[in-house]
């Protein structure tokens, strides 16, 4: 197991972009398996499995550290600076033994607490910490509200020169090009890792969903369709199936989840099941089609009952409804999609077009799997926010920018 600590001058639980991003990582890489240490300035519970070390003198606040500020921004550099750099040397030397590597968040670019950048490039100088990535959120020496309390010469220099060895990091290709000026570096020296978003915690997902969703990697789907029914025959389930083969056929990678078990009121609905088990394999949509009825299951592979959150959450997750019944009394899924902004694709059925009414993307019961196929992906394609979710959900999780960028980053370092 690899070891790595994350610097601030704060961390979890207070709120913040760069505190967010420190608890994101923490969480992320603590999954992964790595060994996570915050060391802040102030700090709680980060999370499970993170340990956390504080020393309230790494903080942008206190007496010392604000009283040292004001003599720094009227160019002083006081014995009482030196010694709380010092102190920080000596005490950061013993927080960060074991580490790997470092993840330093705006204390190389930031003059918050001048003495905790010294502090550290005393020891980055004498061979005494592990590699550091620099993530830099923002940037004195660049900001007009900052130049006042910045002086040319030690320490102000610390914060626009590249420290040797060290791995800058930003979050944008825009601010890259701020600080590759800054720095003096080519572009192409800085690394660019943006923030991400918190799926589960965003959405609300129940942890069973999020569960499901990971091990059955359904937010890299390309759409990611629902069909919340029982398995009955009326609900035409293997036109879905096949649908979902032939957007595959077309390139595209699809899955369909059907939520239901089969209906308990007809004992042919076994039947039907394992008809649909068939169809999925013959139509090539094995990888394309989820029954939760089989992979929701407790350890001794019974199935679960799929709750009426958890339909919630996959109509908060799905890029379309697909809804393709022979007949409906009414269509209650037509008006949950249109209730959670989903696109809807669905048989011509009076029901459903007195429900969906001009909303919905249509298609006859005789229609062939292949061409209802390509109806939906071209009209997915034109819809921008549709290209939106699934680059939001394939590139910005919190996940896939930690195994995507940070892990190479901190393997490289």
């Amino acid at each position: 197991m690899s070891a790595v600590a994350i610097l601030h001058y704060a961390g979890p639980p207070y709120v913040g972009g760069v505190e967010i991003t420190m608890a994101a990582h923490g969480r992320v890489l603590t999954a992964l398996g790595w060994s996570v240490r915050m060391v802040v300035g102030k700090g709680g519970d980060a999370g499970p499995g993170v340990e956390v070390r504080v020393l309230p003198e790494l903080g942008s606040r206190g007496d010392v550290v604000e009283r040292t500020s004001r003599e720094l921004a009227a160019r002083i550099v006081s014995a009482e600076f030196l010694a709380l750099c010092d102190r920080l040397a000596t005490w950061l030397d013993d927080a960060l033994a074991g580490c790997d590597a470092l993840m330093v968040h705006n204390v190389l670019s930031l003059h918050k607490n001048l003495a905790f950048t010294a502090a550290l490039r005393r020891l980055h100088d004498a061979g005494r910490l592990p590699p550091i990535l620099a993530w830099c959120h923002d940037f004195a020496w660049h900001d007009p509200l900052y130049l006042p309390e910045l002086h040319p010469g030690y320490p102000w220099d610390l914060l626009r020169e590249a420290w040797p060895g060290v791995r800058y990091v930003v979050v944008s290709e825009d601010r890259r090009g701020i600080l590759a000026g800054l720095l003096g570096l080519a572009p192409e020296q800085i690394a660019v890792v943006t923030p991400g978003v918190d799926v589960q915690g965003l959405l609300k997902l129940e942890p069973e969903t999020a569960g499901l969703v990971e091990r059955l990697g359904l937010l890299e789907a390309a759409p990611l369709l629902l069909l919340p029914a029982r398995i009955t025959r009326r609900k035409n389930i293997e036109l879905a199936v096949a649908i979902a083969g032939a957007m595959r056929h077309q390139g595209a990678e699809p899955r369909l989840v059907v939520t239901g078990p089969p209906g308990p009121h007809n004992p042919t609905n076994a039947a039907y099941l394992e008809e649909l088990l068939a169809l999925r394999r013959d139509a090539g949509a094995e990888k394309s089609t989820v029954f939760l009825y089989e992979v929701f299951t407790d350890p001794r592979g019974q199935p679960l009952p799929v709750s009426d959150a958890m339909v919630a959450d996959f109509f908060h997750l799905a890029d379309g409804l697909l809804f393709p019944s022979r007949y409906e009394g009414f269509g209650i899924p037509v008006l949950e999609a249109g209730l959670s902004g989903i696109p809807i694709f669905c048989s011509d059925i009076p029901p459903l077009r007195a429900s969906a009414g001009p909303a919905a993307l249509y298609f006859g019961l005789e229609e062939r799997p292949d061409r209802i196929a390509e109806r939906i992906l071209t009209a997915l394609a034109a819809d921008h926010r549709y290209l939106l979710r699934r680059r939001v959900r394939t590139t910005y999780t919190w996940e896939a920018i930690v195994r995507r960028h940070i892990v190479p980053l901190l393997a490289g370092a």
